[in-house]
Parts: C-alpha cells; structure tokens; sequence
C-alpha cells in the first residue's frame, strides 16, 4: 500500500511515518520544514523517516504548482501539515493558508488518484471549544482560530464523502505528547527548562487545567488501526485520546520527579482559547478500531526526557530558548 503523510518531519506526521513503514508500507512524506520552530529537529525527523525508507519531498502544500512532482497512484492519503496550536506569534493568514488553503489543494491532488481508497484529516480537539469532552456528535464551538480553522478542514474533506467522491474521516487528537514533540507545547519545555535552569512561564491559572495527556505512541496505533479498517470509516468523526485526565501541575510535578530537580515556574497572563479541560470520549474509536491506548503518563514521560537528552547533545542544544530558533 502507498500512503502519502503530510507534515512527515513534524511531531505527529514522523511518528505515524515510521509506524507505517514497520508495517511494509510505502511512505512519502511531504512537508514544508517551516521555520515555526527549530527546523534541525524537524530534519532530525525526517532522517528518522528516511533511516526507515521512506521519502520525503520539501514541498508547500499551498503552492498548487508543487503537486505536479508527486505520483498520482497513493492508496491513502495522512493528513497532519497544519499551523498548529494558538501561538501568538501566528497571524489569521498563516492558520487560513496552511490550514484551510493547504487542504483544499490536497482535496484537489486526492481526486487524481484513481485508485485513493481513503484520505484521513487528522484534526484536534479544539474544534470542541474550552471544554472537549464531548462524542463526535456533539456540535462544535471553537474558540480559537486554529479551532476554526481545523474546523473549516474538517468540512472541506467531508463534503466530498457525501459527495461519494472522496472515502474520507476525520480523526481529532488530544493532548499528544512525547518524543519529538514541539518546543513549544507543554511537556518539552517543562523538561527543557528543568534541564537547563530556565524558567518556565505558566498561564495564569492553567496549572489547574484538566487534560488527557496522550502519549504519541498511542495516537499513531489508533491511526494505523484506521488504517486497516478504512472501508467502514468514510464520513465518520473519531476521537483519539488518552481516557484519562490529569491536571497541568499533576503533570509538572511528574517531570520534576522524574528529573531530580524543582522547575522555577515565572506566571504570564492568560492566553485566549486555551482549553480549561479536554477528557477524550473513546468509545467510538474503542468499537470501530479496538482503540486501547495504554501508556501511562509516567511511561511517556520517560520516553520523552530520554529523547530530549539525547537529542539535545546530538544538535548541541545548551539552553530552552535555542530550541525555537
């Protein structure tokens, strides 16, 4: 089977990746290596990727001219290329262009391949709102504009399951976390900064939020189990998560135990459409792809420092702050 993953050199997209080619399949991999964040962990990434044999084409999915490079003969289409999370430091062009734009030219290339048997949008759980813990058929209220925009991308690839052109789904993932996860998200700067000294700035009150951690592990099983399964998916929404809950500074003390060290914790003012609580519902996900993620936080954790250390005097990375140049 030829599978073409988007965002291969990231976090989610690289993991999925190298899942996929364990299992004998075909991989290639897009992606744009954004500077968003330290493009060394992302070519890092995608050497894992191509260490496993798989390809990886540098490419901008909202460049339409690109795709001519590409065969038109893929089985299944992955995709995770997105402008992720809430970061203020991202405009409404850059979350519409690669989240909304990007798509819509991916939606374009799938209908050219005759033999496409399935396109998986991986989405989020922030299309919810400030609380996820809801079935898939709850009616979404996001609160963000990558909520809004992932959304939007949701709509764009089901559309043409309804249409019967395409045999899509839609996977919204939660909370992910470990190796090779993005600089800026929670648990690599916890450790990076408990590491080297550095401060770790907290929003105002978000050591009490509630998530469900979930370990990457976990989430790129239940995709390949999609995988698998794809003939009864087309037009379904399904939750990936961890069935579990934990508070933020539950998760803060964990990596303080398991480094050995307290983390001076600097408080900043609140970020707007950050989520107070997402508890993934998994029931759906537990009966159509016998879903049963069974990493615990602590087991993640210690995946996860282990690659930062590693990783960390492969680049020659002295200090948190270096990670996002």
């Amino acid at each position: 089977m030829k599978v073409l993953v988007t965002g291969a050199a990231g976090f989610l997209g690289s993991h999925a990746a190298e899942r996929l080619l364990s299992a004998g399949m075909d991989v290639t991999g897009i992606d744009n290596f954004s500077d968003y964040y330290n493009v060394a962990q992302k070519r890092s990434n995608a050497e894992a990727v191509i260490l496993r044999g798989g390809r990886i084409v540098e490419m901008d999915l909202r460049e339409i001219e690109h795709y001519h490079n590409l065969d038109r003969d893929f089985d299944f289409i992955v995709h995770f290329a997105a402008q992720p999370g809430i970061s203020g430091s991202s405009s409404f062009d850059d979350y519409y262009s690669n989240n909304i734009t990007a798509t819509k030219n991916l939606i374009q290339f799938a209908l050219s391949n005759r033999n496409l048997k399935h396109f998986f949008f991986i989405s989020t759980s922030s299309v919810y709102g400030l609380e996820a813990t809801f079935p898939e058929n709850a009616v979404p209220n996001p609160a963000s504009i990558y909520g809004e925009t992932k959304l939007a991308g949701e709509k764009l690839i089901l559309e043409q399951s309804l249409s019967g052109k395409i045999s899509s789904s839609v996977l919204r993932l939660f909370s992910v976390y470990g190796p090779r996860e993005r600089p800026e998200k929670l648990y690599a700067q916890l450790i990076a900064c408990g590491l080297t000294n550095m401060p770790f700035k907290i929003f105002e009150g978000s050591e009490m939020h509630l998530r469900s951690f979930t370990y990457v592990g976990d989430i790129v099983e239940g995709i390949y189990e999609a995988i698998l399964r794809y003939e009864n998916l087309d037009g379904t929404i399904i939750n990936l998560g961890a069935a579990g809950e934990h508070k933020t500074i539950e998760g803060i003390n964990m990596v303080e135990e398991l480094l050995g060290r307290k983390i001076r914790l600097e408080v900043v003012s609140r970020r707007a459409g950050d989520q107070s609580r997402t508890c993934a519902n998994i029931e759906k996900a537990r009966k159509l792809l016998n879903y049963n993620p069974a990493t615990t936080l602590r087991e993640g954790l210690i995946k996860q420092i282990e690659w930062y250390q590693e990783f960390s005097i492969e680049n020659k990375i002295l200090s948190a702050e270096s990670l996002f140049v």
